[in-house]
């Protein structure tokens, strides 16, 4: 004789909305966690999660999210059941303190925005730092291959790079030679960013004359509460293309992190020649404690960019050939270089036809920072920095003289040939 027994477990439903205890504004993004059944969810723009299909019986309901301390409810669910968490705000030493020196606050005399991590997130396509903040007041951007990929440009209220002030965590960016600000040089620096402030006029900044017209202020990814993975592929108009994956540990039980993203961006450009072939990477390792933060950050990128600086003459935008004419013996141009002017789109016209006018170049950044929380009221953080850049822009010159370049001339039989 044979027993046969069936058992029913009601599925219920749990949901809830988590907030800050303190400004009740909800902590979108919080890990929300069923530990006996190791199911999960994240909590919506409005703070909202959701589980479905939960069995009848005693629950442990886990809520983390990063600055705040862990929240953690025995639950008893015996129907659907609703709950609201309210968590509050981690006393342990915030990341933030590493970019607070040059941060500008709601009581301070500036203007400025501010770009969060899910607005850096929507804008991002691949393209330069500028053009992801094109959208912000007072800002005009440029693209030299009018792509926004390669060489690109910004001003505010009509300020240059030159009077820009552009810190990565604390750290100035800005060329110290030049004072000039080449994004080409991290490419895809925006996917490791967690926010970013921009402050017009003068602002914060303690490095002089370089912040006179704005300072843009990075922030680079800080600490997530969980392991996560990412791949990012996307295409667009003129061959561009980006292929992005990265890594991260979250915080591990021993309150170390570890991050990293390599990335790969290529285009056409929409101006003749004006390709683009960009590689970057982004490495972070830090200590979390509860009073001190240690973190090492490398980063940088390399680029192989086609020439595109100049713009296109008035009058080949107007179709004037009389005008180009005139342009081109102005400017001295050969033969290929006037029938180049003549024959190109007016929108796509560039001026270098040589097929290795590229600039190649690569820059590695390395940064260590340590903050330390003395008491309640005195915090101290420190900064070490360096960078490193190699390369070389190739040009061809028509016509040059050989000893402008020290260069002696070449004798071949009777003849001597002193230039190119």
């Amino acid at each position: 004789m044979g027993v046969c027994s069936m058992v029913g477990y009601a599925q219920l439903a749990l949901i809830g909305r988590v907030v800050d205890a303190q400004s009740k504004e909800a902590l979108a993004g919080a890990t929300v966690e069923l530990v006996e059944v190791n199911q999960h969810s994240i909590a919506d723009a409005d703070g909202k999660f959701n589980f479905q299909s939960v069995k009848e019986g005693t629950h442990t309901l886990r809520v983390r999210f990063v600055d705040f301390e862990e929240w953690n409810k025995t639950i008893l669910i015996e129907s659907n059941f609703s709950i609201d968490v309210e968590m509050k705000a981690s006393t342990d030493l915030k990341e933030e303190v590493i970019v607070l020196g040059t941060r500008a606050n709601e009581k301070s005399p500036f203007v400025f925005s501010q770009v969060d991590k899910v607005t850096i997130q929507q804008q991002n396509f691949g393209q330069d730092m500028p053009m992801l903040l094109n959208w912000t007041p007072s800002v005009v951007t440029t693209s030299d291959a009018g792509a926004g990929v390669g060489y690109t440009g910004i001003r505010i209220r009509g300020s240059d790079a030159t009077r820009i002030n552009v810190t990565i965590n604390g750290v100035p960016y800005n060329d110290s030679e030049s004072q000039g600000v080449y994004w080409v040089d991290v490419p895809d620096m925006a996917t490791s960013t967690q926010s970013i402030q921009i402050q017009r006029g003068v602002g914060t900044s303690s490095n002089g004359a370089g912040a006179f017209g704005a300072s843009i202020n990075l922030q680079t990814n800080s600490l997530k509460a969980r392991p996560y993975a990412e791949l990012i592929n996307s295409f667009g108009s003129f061959g561009t293309m980006r292929n992005t994956i990265g890594a991260g540990t979250g915080k591990m039980e021993n309150k170390f992190s570890f991050d990293v993203r390599a990335s790969s961006i290529k285009s056409d450009g929409f101006v003749d020649r004006a390709s683009s072939d960009l590689k970057s990477y982004y490495l972070s390792g830090g200590y979390y404690g509860n009073k001190t933060i240690v973190k090492a950050i490398v980063f940088g990128g390399s680029e192989v960019t086609y020439q595109s600086w100049y713009g296109v003459p008035e009058s080949r935008l107007k179709g004037d050939e009389n005008a180009m004419m005139e342009t081109a013996y102005t400017e001295g141009w050969t033969e290929a270089e006037i029938n180049n002017l003549l024959n190109s789109h007016s929108r796509t016209f560039n001026h270098y036809t040589y097929k290795n006018q590229v600039d190649d170049y690569s820059q590695n950044h390395y940064q260590l920072h340590l903050s330390h929380k003395f008491t309640n009221d005195l915090t101290g953080s420190i900064s070490l920095h360096a960078t490193k850049g190699n390369g070389f822009y190739e040009e061809f010159k028509s016509d040059a003289s050989f000893s402008n370049y020290g260069v002696s001339d070449a004798i071949i039989g009777t003849d001597t040939i002193s230039s190119s």
